[in-house]
């Protein structure tokens, strides 16, 4: 009886255990640190992070971005662990300093470390045990220098550095000694941006070339099938078109060709931007690509993070999938094979709340409440202080299935002690679910969480039903408790939208790098995907429009033909693309 006893305990225990998740929502949850430069902070405290670079080393992911005072690892691309750390400039000075817009490079077994310098006393650190934060400098002051620096050590062993980031001048590229870290040979040019053809590359909002030229940063390479893919950020990191391009050569320093359309795009949307970034291989050899998203609400480089499935197809072009970008997506697995063209990453959970009605316990000034069902981050609610039992209400559509929720909160009146990393702080708070808007049950408590959440993601354990979602404040890091996306999950249970029926491209005739679209809207529809590439069946860039059936576009090649279609998005799913149109 004690063996069986002590058996139905044990079983019983492991019942109750959560469930392991097995998704991921952009921007990504990591504890994003504030500005830490004052003068940065003329509109308030804020988080800001970019230029981020991820490398998979021993099978754990490591990610390193501007302006952290240290960096993450991840054994599964969901949970990241930090580690403080102030690399030293120079080694002898003892002088700490932040890494900006840091390379990070991996030779043989060892990882190596360098943060954008135009001196030459900024040391190179290497680690064969990062997670262990153990650290030594490998060359004590690097020479060369770089800002926006990459590394890139090819198969047959040959260390490259790529750098540059100018409105002037071009991206660079040199080959290094990979024991000395000395030149081998001089520097060469590897690409400037040519806006005059590319419309993406044109500076400004809306991509108008009005007040600078564009910017040339954030180089990054990749090898496959034995040709060479550097990636570069453009045209600037404040804009909703800021994206990594591609180039293509047969050898790490050139000649290149220019892949028309961009990388990583993603100019619609809750999340916006996708550039400056770095593409890695998982565990199971699928890519990712992940890059800035940008915000650029209290300062310009207000910043964060997203990641992006990303591949190659059969003909050698590159790919990143934003298409749903900042929807659930599953995290790597070994059934999990990337697709271009089928988002095969993306759950399918719909949006259940856009601008659905919301109540609130309170509001500050014009911080209004529908704005955190408005899918822009730009804006938010903010209750009237930080106190315990603050809330905030959303009905949804229809009675509906829901899978996961994500919690987006803004920076408002943040203590003005906030400049750096902040290590010490984290959120509280309770979850509730109702069919009525009367009877409430507890979804998700954490109450008794102690981690630093600010876009906290949770996909549920089972799905519920629920016409209603509760959130309520416990605890706040700092500042009022406001919240720029409280984002519902899953599936409306109705029909999905229809195919648009009527679908035009109007393409400039005097600037072929822009043209007008426009389509019959869909009665039942919220939102609209439209898809374009250089060819029928790779249409691999993806725009989300919301509440218009109108769109100008100034991002095409204007030397190629393209390609265009649509969908229309509603809670309940996605309706039939609309057939293929050609524009010439």
């Amino acid at each position: 009886m004690k063996k069986t006893f002590l058996l139905i305990v044990s079983i019983c225990w492991i019942a109750t255990l959560p469930a392991q998740q097995k998704t991921y929502c952009n921007p990504i949850n990591i504890d994003y640190g504030y500005t830490p430069i004052p003068n940065f902070s003329e509109w308030g405290r804020h988080r800001a992070t970019a230029d981020p670079v991820v490398v998979n080393y021993k099978g754990d992911y490591y990610l390193f971005s501007t302006n952290q005072w240290g960096y993450w690892w991840s054994s599964d691309m969901l949970n990241w662990n930090f580690i403080s750390r102030k690399f030293l400039r120079p080694w002898n000075g003892g002088v700490y300093d932040e890494l900006c817009a840091p390379a990070v490079g991996i030779i043989g077994d060892t990882m190596i470390v360098m943060g954008s310098t135009y001196t030459s006393t900024f040391t190179i650190w290497m680690s064969t045990d990062p997670k262990a934060d153990e650290w030594k400098p490998l060359v004590d002051s690097f020479a060369l220098g770089g800002w926006d620096p990459s590394f890139f050590t090819d198969d047959d062993g040959k260390l490259y550095m790529y750098n540059g980031s100018s409105n002037k001048f071009p991206m660079y590229g040199i080959e290094l000694n990979r024991k000395t870290l000395e030149p081998v040979g001089y520097r060469k040019e590897m690409y400037l941006l040519e806006s005059w053809r590319y419309g993406w590359q044109r500076f400004g909002e809306y991509m108008d070339d009005t007040f600078l030229d564009p910017f040339i940063e954030g180089s990054h390479m990749t090898r496959h099938n034995g040709r060479y893919y550097l990636q570069y950020g453009a045209p600037g990191t404040e804009f909703s078109g800021y994206a990594d391009g591609v180039i293509v050569g047969d050898h790490p320093l050139g000649p290149f060709v220019p892949q028309s359309d961009p990388l990583s795009f993603k100019l619609g949307g809750f999340v916006r931007g996708a550039g400056h970034g770095a593409t890695f291989e998982d565990n199971y050899k699928n890519y990712w690509h992940v890059s800035t998203v940008v915000l650029s609400v209290k300062n310009n480089f207000e910043r964060r993070l997203g990641i992006w499935p990303t591949g190659f197809d059969k003909d050698g072009v590159m790919w990143c999938n934003t298409a749903f970008g900042d929807y659930p997506h599953r995290i790597p697995a070994p059934d999990l094979t990337m697709d271009a063209y089928n988002n095969t990453g993306f759950t399918g959970w719909m949006l259940l709340n856009y601008k659905t009605p919301v109540q609130v316990s309170s509001t500050l000034g014009g911080f209004h409440a529908n704005n955190a069902v408005d899918e822009n981050m730009k804006t938010y609610w903010s209750a009237a202080t930080a106190n315990k039992g603050e809330w905030i209400q959303t009905e949804l559509s229809s009675l509906s299935t829901v899978n996961a929720i994500q919690i987006n909160y803004a920076d408002q009146d943040v203590a003005d002690d906030r400049l750096g990393k902040r290590t010490d702080q984290y959120h509280q708070y309770r979850l509730y679910h109702s069919l009525d808007g009367k009877k409430w049950k507890v979804l998700v408590d954490k109450s008794n969480n102690r981690a630093d959440v600010p876009h906290d993601y949770i996909e549920l354990d089972k799905p519920v039903q629920a016409r209603y979602i509760k959130l309520e404040n416990l605890h706040m890091s700092t500042g009022k408790f406001a919240i720029s996306g409280l984002r519902v999950f899953g599936n409306g249970g109705g029909e999905k939208p229809e195919k648009v029926k009527q679908f035009l491209v109007l393409r400039t005739e005097k600037d072929k790098r822009s043209a007008y679209i426009k389509w019959s809207p869909v009665s039942n529809a919220y939102a609209y995907n439209i898809y374009y590439g250089t060819a029928p069946d790779k249409l691999y860039n993806c725009i989300m429009v919301h509440d218009f059936n109108e769109y100008w576009f100034k991002g095409m090649d204007s030397k190629k033909e393209y390609y265009y279609t649509i969908e229309a998005i509603n809670e309940n799913g996605v309706g039939e693309r609309f057939p293929v149109l050609k524009v010439e």
